[in-house]
């Protein structure tokens, strides 16, 4: 169900480029960056989330049900995003002001290619990707899983394979091809597949009736944040109030998700997105409670949201060491919290 691993690198020209129109909606904008505001002075935010409509965006609905966003000063409208939809593509074109990031590969490969985009804002500590193996009692850590066969898409094997491979010694003979279906999986009792924390395993126990071993990443070391907010440079030069108020709004919206009632998001979500179900919502909110995803690590520490230049060291480290990135990367370009609560 969620094949986001990675994203293409986006063309630095079209970066460059993007810019503000005037819309069908009587939108204006006074020059490229700089955000357009309604007919009641509030600043226009689109937001593009990175898949359709779901429980791992709940916290950016729940500002916008809740009017957190326009409490602010803020007209928010999510654009939730499809298979096909490619983010910074969408920062590029100007299409939208801010986009979601799903990996902390993604503001890595912005720089890599040059492009003025940063992650201003993390409100997932743990990436929610796992391993989901068969039951069994042999396995107590991801360093059981060495020669077993691991379904991954393509996306995955230069993403977070690279951190398996280089903490675990797995091997590429390991990789067989995830085609984001559970059939081959289930078929073979000696199988891993990929999947997110959120929906895949629940997907799984529904179609085998049997609970499988469920091993995420991020709390065997995987340093990756997710959910991220990712902001064009000139957006956030242009609009540093509207960003902060959108990163304060946002993680008011997690708080209340997590820890309140989600009633009013999951509305939201089911509205944009009618396949989703209450059931499917209900145990995705619980695995992120119960896995401590959005309120671990930095935000335990500096709020939600926050994000360390450690951390993306740390992800640094390992990616290039593996030849995903140059040594010398300027990754500090990657992120910037100038904007968190509390900052600037």
């Amino acid at each position: 169900m969620h094949a986001r691993a990675t994203q293409p690198v986006v063309s630095r020209r079209l970066l460059l480029a993007g810019g503000v129109a005037v819309t069908a909606m009587g939108l204006v904008s006074c020059s490229d960056s700089e955000a357009p505001v309604d007919d009641q002075g509030r600043v226009r935010v689109r937001f593009a989330t990175d898949w359709r409509a779901q429980a791992e965006h709940g916290g950016f609905y729940q500002a916008l049900a809740s009017g957190a966003y326009e409490r602010r000063g803020l007209n928010v409208q999510i654009i939730q995003g499809r298979p096909d939809v490619d983010v910074p593509q969408l920062l590029a074109s100007g299409a939208v002001e801010l986009g979601m990031g799903s990996n902390s590969f993604i503001p890595l490969n912005l720089v890599a290619e040059g492009a003025p985009v940063k992650a201003v804002a993390a409100f997932f500590q743990k990436d929610p990707q796992v391993l989901i193996a068969h039951p069994d009692p042999a396995l107590e850590s991801i360093a059981d899983l060495a020669g077993r066969p691991i379904l991954l898409a393509d996306a995955s094997v230069t993403g977070f394979w690279v951190w398996l491979k280089a903490r675990y010694g797995f091997t590429d003979d390991q990789v067989r091809t995830y085609s984001s279906s559970p059939a081959a999986f289930l078929e073979d009792p000696q199988a891993v597949q990929q999947g997110y924390l959120t929906s895949d395993p629940y997907v799984i126990q529904q179609a085998a009736g049997f609970v499988p071993r469920v091993f995420l990443l991020a709390d065997e070391g995987y340093p990756s944040y997710a959910a991220m907010v990712l902001s064009p440079d000139g957006f956030a030069r242009d609009n540093p109030e509207a960003l902060r108020s959108f990163i304060a709004a946002s993680a008011e919206g997690w708080r209340d998700y997590i820890r309140g009632d989600p009633a009013p998001a999951d509305a939201l979500i089911k509205r944009a997105n009618p396949d989703m179900t209450q059931d499917v919502l209900d145990q995705a909110r619980a695995a992120l409670s119960e896995n401590d995803v959005v309120d671990s690590g930095d935000a335990a520490l500096y709020g939600l949201g926050a994000m360390t230049i450690e951390r993306w060291r740390a992800f640094h480290e390992v990616t290039s060491q593996a030849g995903v990135y140059q040594t010398d990367l300027r990754w500090r370009d990657a992120f910037t919290d100038a904007f968190l609560p509390g900052r600037g």
